[in-house]
């Protein structure tokens, strides 16, 4: 790939743009777990759209059934208009996935992407308890408007702002204090004279994906959820990036055996990669007025047509969820291994989201260069950037997972033995 050939991005783009810079090549066309740029290289995909394409790109099965609805010149923007795509996949979501796990909520379709779908359940808490203040966590990031970044943690991402970012008290993650529990958090919240006012509502990752694959306790989130719940404080959800399937089963929160009050969800909820969010909320806390939160792009029905078919096709049965809890124990013990050969590398994660992280922080980043330049497509998170993380599709092959994994390995061996 020649600097000629990109030098339109450089000269017009804005300079807000970040992964083409760790990735400086023209990608062209994309199938399944591989990316192929416009010299014809192609390359092995383990960031998968930030999640966004759990099940790969360009999803055959959903492909055909997308290529179908636009040939018979289906409904494409909708509004919140009533629509034969709508109704299907709230049937589908009714059927396939919240009967089936016990679950009653009611639906919203907000803005397009995962920030709105955070800024739409922040002011239904609000609205909902007449309270202003939102409890969130150390090294959360929920999105780049001015709501959801006021319960993101990153302090760069937080001063891009411009304004202060208020109404909102950080709690320490699970694991950010060793030995911490919710001692100190029911104190202040139960004391008057605490100067910590009563939340309309906490939101919580269960990983922690952007603040660098950081993994919650299940018992810390039954002991959070019974907190809530004891004190009459919504709890949000927020499985934009971890939902869908990435941790192994559709809600990463499932097997910790809570309920929160409120679900956000994006990213793979379209199934392939088209802007959609949904705002799960228990029946009794609809209590928007129409129109009270709207959007000219929340009736992106070709988005509802694939995430409708995704649903039909990988959650009918358990085969999808059991195959990514057994990816992600062939990652974990690829980077166990890599743990125990060398100091200062450690891992952690969930199903097929998971993190090798470094002491020193630059050679995370010269991991992922030295990847890119070997065909793998990996980025990194973390506050100092220092966890490759990895989300490859989940629907990645056994081999494709393998030669990924051997990449990186090699990239390691490369920095830390300075070959």
């Amino acid at each position: 790939m020649t600097t000629a050939e990109l030098t339109i991005f450089e000269s017009m783009e804005s300079n807000v743009r970040g992964y083409c810079r760790a990735w400086p090549t023209l990608f062209d066309t994309a199938q399944g777990a591989w990316l192929r740029d416009a010299s014809g290289r192609d390359y092995l995909d383990f960031f998968a759209g930030a999640g966004a394409l759990n099940y790969g790109h360009n999803n055959p099965v959903l492909k055909s059934a997308l290529l179908d609805y636009i040939a018979r010149d289906g409904i494409t923007h909708g509004l919140d208009m009533s629509t034969v795509a709508k109704r299907e996949l709230l049937e589908t979501m009714e059927q396939v996935l919240l009967s089936p796990r016990g679950l009653e909520y009611k639906v919203q379709f907000p803005g397009p992407t995962g920030a709105n779908a955070v800024e739409s359940a922040l002011k239904l808490a609000r609205k909902i308890t007449g309270r202003t203040t939102i409890l969130n966590f150390t090294n959360a990031f929920h999105g780049m408007t001015l709501g959801a970044l006021s319960v993101t943690g990153n302090a760069a991402k937080r001063a891009g702002a411009g304004v202060p970012l208020v109404h909102v008290n950080p709690m320490p993650y699970d694991g950010y204090v060793e030995g911490a529990d919710f001692t100190w958090m029911e104190r202040v919240l139960d004391d008057n004279s605490s100067g910590v006012e009563k939340p309309a509502a906490v939101i919580v990752e269960t990983v922690q994906g952007e603040g660098g694959v950081n993994v919650a306790r299940h018992e810390w989130l039954r002991a959070l959820a019974d907190l809530c719940a004891a004190r009459g404080i919504l709890l949000i959800v927020d499985d934009v990036q971890m939902g869908c399937g990435r941790t192994g089963p559709f809600f990463s929160f499932e097997t910790a055996g809570i309920t929160p009050d409120i679900v956000t969800l994006s990213k793979s909820i379209s199934g392939y990669g088209m802007p959609m969010a949904l705002v799960l909320m228990r029946p009794e806390l609809d209590q928007w007025a129409p129109g009270e939160h709207n959007g000219t792009f929340r009736g992106n029905n070709p988005a509802f047509v694939t995430a409708k078919v995704s649903l039909e096709h990988f959650w009918s049965d358990r085969k999808l969820e059991e195959s990514t809890l057994a990816k992600g124990e062939q990652i974990r013990k690829s980077f166990e291994a890599l743990s125990s050969e060398y100091k200062g590398i450690s891992t952690r994660g969930r199903g097929m989201v998971q993190g090798l992280v470094f002491e020193d922080a630059s050679q995370a980043s010269k991991v992922c260069r030295i990847g890119f330049e070997k065909g793998l497509i990996v980025e990194t998170s973390g506050a100092e950037d220092q966890v490759v993380k990895l989300l490859p599709p989940l629907t990645i092959t056994d081999d494709e997972l393998s030669h990924g994994l051997s990449i990186l390995t090699d990239a390691v061996h490369t920095i830390r033995e300075g070959r």
